[in-house]
């Protein structure tokens, strides 16, 4: 995918420290958690600091794989300026989907990096739909969108199971921003890329729907 650039590498040990900080120490973590009373009561930087913490070191390593593996994707066919615009805005959209969606269940909490690392997935695999991935134990390339397509589909699955402390909502939130914020600083892809526009767009809008008739 290329090599990592200085702000990937800033990124992926900020979530290290900052998760492993919160791993031995709970007054941390509590406090910069996302939780709906505690946004609600006006405590508005849980929305980003949550994104730098997780649950457990395999939480952590599940999402810097990912980023590592999809960041230098968008560094080098944009720029790191939009890659770090990406990142944070999907970030935020992911912790504000998540308010939206559970505005009535004070005690809701979650963690994690999966809406900024989901919102650089969708941007990579809009920016190059013909690349794929070679995953530990499978023996053959997976196309990226099929992949990009299955994390979200896991979001499903972990909302439903209540899997962890983690931020599953913030999935698809994640996605939407950085679909949404790539076409509008790569508007050229209308052009280009525009079947796979169309296919990214159906899980995120199944996955709203979905969410929003209360079937999950």
């Amino acid at each position: 995918m290329g090599k990592l650039d200085v702000i990937t590498i800033i990124i992926i040990a900020a979530n290290v420290i900052i998760s492993y900080k919160g791993f031995g120490d709970y007054s941390f973590f509590d406090k910069y958690k996302f939780h709906i009373g505690g946004v609600q009561r006006g405590e508005k930087i849980r929305l980003f600091s949550s994104g730098f913490l997780h649950v457990d070191t395999q939480h952590l390593l599940f999402n810097m794989l990912t980023l590592y593996f999809f960041a230098p994707v968008v560094t080098i066919l944009l720029n790191p300026f939009y890659f770090v615009l990406i990142y944070v805005g999907s970030l935020l959209m992911g912790s504000l989907l998540s308010l939206y969606f559970h505005k009535n269940e004070y005690h809701y909490s979650a963690v994690g990096a999966s809406g900024a690392v989901t919102g650089i997935l969708y941007a990579a695999i809009l920016l190059r739909p013909g690349m794929d991935l070679y995953m530990f134990f499978v023996p053959i390339p997976i196309p990226a969108y099929i992949f990009g397509i299955g994390y979200l589909l896991y979001s499903i699955y972990g909302m439903k199971k209540r899997i962890g402390n983690i931020g599953h909502d913030a999935h698809f939130g994640g996605a939407i921003g950085g679909y949404i914020i790539t076409l509008i600083v790569s508007p050229e892809l209308f052009k280009t890329n525009l079947l796979m526009i169309g296919l990214l767009a159906l899980p995120i809008v199944l996955l709203f729907v979905l969410k929003k008739m209360d079937k999950l």
